[in-house]
């Protein structure tokens, strides 16, 4: 631990659950003796704050002569802390089982009781088979291994000796396997992560050299379940790079289908699963598979009863941030902004709820969706004020394409609210973003460039000739893989025809929905 004023220790006794802090008291009484029980008055002193104020728990035991060298106190108490951690969670999860086991081995080896050992390390190899734990398996072979050096290779054959040779080699293969290509998806994710979807053909040339690496010619080269799952998971992301969801799709598919046939190597992390559905559900809307879509939203809803996972904050978190984030989305896709304006109330509630725990970008999303859905029920000014939420906040800024396509929508709704005062200060507030912007859309110049003929003309019918011909514009954009993202965030085109027809918007985003 560090001599400066670090709140390491602070962040470690907020992190704990109930149960693990009863368990840590517990630990503590039967395992240190009187004079070292007065660090569980140190753990409240410090649990007591939810801001860390060292000086104020200083104060508190400056008569204390165990607290004369706090930053030892500090580190004695941390220490204690994940050693009661440790014992509380060793049967939590196969890795640690199969830890535990594997000492069991080496504590019975040293005792001489080979037999035993024998039967410890048989147990254990066959829970790592069954779970693919292929690095403890490396060591369940290395004490098997020393089981026969101790008798000089008594009764043993080389047909044994063999047998080790062979399983090392292909134990060995399986974890290159995997981290050849866990070293391929996360080449392919950074550029996403960094960039995200290919807009230009050099884009599109670097995400086709990640993936023509000769590793993934067949899902057969992939080894094991969690290899095959990061092979669908390559390719899943590679096909939404290039904006081809139908493939995108087959590949997340597979996934969902190799995730289910083989819960047991997965109960441990639900948050794949969990991102997998999030994922098919967000790529079926795109496809219109609505009705797949709100099926794979129910087995989100459904993650905790499926992999019996405990309630904590956690899962309340993501629950409700992927939940409500996807349904909210889905509705405004299908023009059902009623049933969207609905659950507003509730994401507020959890926006506040859980405010300190969302990261700024998801907050941003939820933000566009319901600005979105009082769009499409014609509550035009608090659309604006939800715009304005992202647009205010400088922390969203860095995040381009959402900050991009908020100033253009903002136009929009300036646009319905007719607020002619402020449509050419928006417009130029807006173009002078987007000439310093990096890597734009052509769908920027194109609505820009209508805007502009926008505040030149006032007779209607020109005004609904310039809509026309802004959605021919749109209409033809749509169809470019490089402009997708545009049209995902919102649906400019039904806006360009109901403007045009002079008809409402909810009715032709709902008439699309259901082509």
């Amino acid at each position: 631990m560090s001599r400066t004023a670090s709140d390491d220790l602070h962040k470690l006794i907020w992190s704990l659950l109930p149960a693990e802090i009863r368990y840590f008291k517990i630990f503590s009484s039967r395992h240190y003796d009187a004079n070292d029980t007065n660090y569980v008055k140190l753990f409240d002193a410090i649990a007591n704050h939810k801001e860390y104020d060292e000086a104020k728990v200083l104060e508190k035991f400056k008569k204390e002569k165990f607290i004369k060298k706090f930053s030892i106190a500090k580190a004695r108490l941390y220490e204690s802390i994940l050693r009661s951690l440790d014992i509380y969670h060793a049967g939590s999860s196969i890795d640690a089982e199969l830890k535990r086991e594997i000492h069991y081995a080496e504590i019975l080896c040293k005792k001489s009781l080979y037999d035993q050992c024998a039967k410890v390390l048989s147990s254990a190899k066959k829970i790592a088979v069954k779970y693919e734990k292929y690095s403890a398996l490396l060591d369940i072979y290395l004490w098997e291994k020393k089981l026969i050096e101790k008798d000089n290779y008594s009764g043993k054959t080389e047909k044994h000796i063999n047998k080790f040779l062979e399983e090392d080699k292909l134990i060995g293969e399986k974890i290159k396997n995997f981290n050849d290509y866990w070293n391929i998806k996360s080449h392919l994710f950074m550029i996403l992560y960094k960039q995200g979807k290919a807009r230009t053909i050099d884009e599109l040339r670097q995400f086709k050299k990640i993936i023509d690496n000769t590793l993934l010619k067949t899902e057969s080269e992939a080894l094991s379940t969690e290899t095959k799952y990061l092979y669908h998971h390559i390719y899943m992301a590679y096909y939404f790079g290039i904006g081809d969801y139908k493939k995108s799709y087959e590949h997340l598919k597979k996934n969902v289908e190799l995730i289910e046939n083989s819960k047991h190597i997965f109960e441990e992390e639900p948050n794949i699963y969990f991102s997998v559905l999030t994922n098919i559900i967000y790529i079926s809307s795109q496809l219109k598979k609505f009705e797949e879509a709100f099926f794979y939203l129910k087995k989100l809803r459904e993650v905790p009863h499926t992999f019996d996972i405990r309630k904590n904050k956690d899962m309340e978190i993501k629950l409700f941030s992927s939940t409500f984030s996807i349904e909210i989305t889905l509705y405004n896709t299908l023009g059902d902004f009623e049933k969207s304006m609905e659950l507003i109330p509730v994401i507020e509630d959890g926006l506040d709820k859980y405010s300190s725990k969302i990261n700024k970008l998801r907050e941003a999303y939820f933000y566009s969706s319901i600005a979105v859905a009082c769009f499409g029920s014609e509550k035009f000014s608090q659309a604006l004020r939800w715009n304005n939420k992202i647009l205010n906040d400088k922390s969203i800024e860095q995040h381009q394409d959402i900050h991009c396509f908020t100033k253009i929508f903002n136009l929009i709704v300036h646009i319905e609210l007719k607020n002619e005062s402020l449509i050419p200060y928006t417009y130029r507030a807006t173009h002078r973003y987007l000439k310093h912007r990096e890597r734009a859309y052509k769908f920027e110049n194109v609505f820009l460039k209508f805007v502009e003929r926008l505040m030149k003309e006032k007779q209607k019918k020109v005004l609904a000739e310039q809509y026309r011909s802004l959605y021919n514009d749109l209409k033809s954009l749509e169809k470019d893989p490089l402009e997708q993202p545009v049209f995902e965030f919102f649906d400019f085109v039904s806006w360009a025809q109901s403007k045009a027809e002079n008809r409402y918007f909810r009715q032709i985003v709902e008439e699309k929905s259901k082509e």
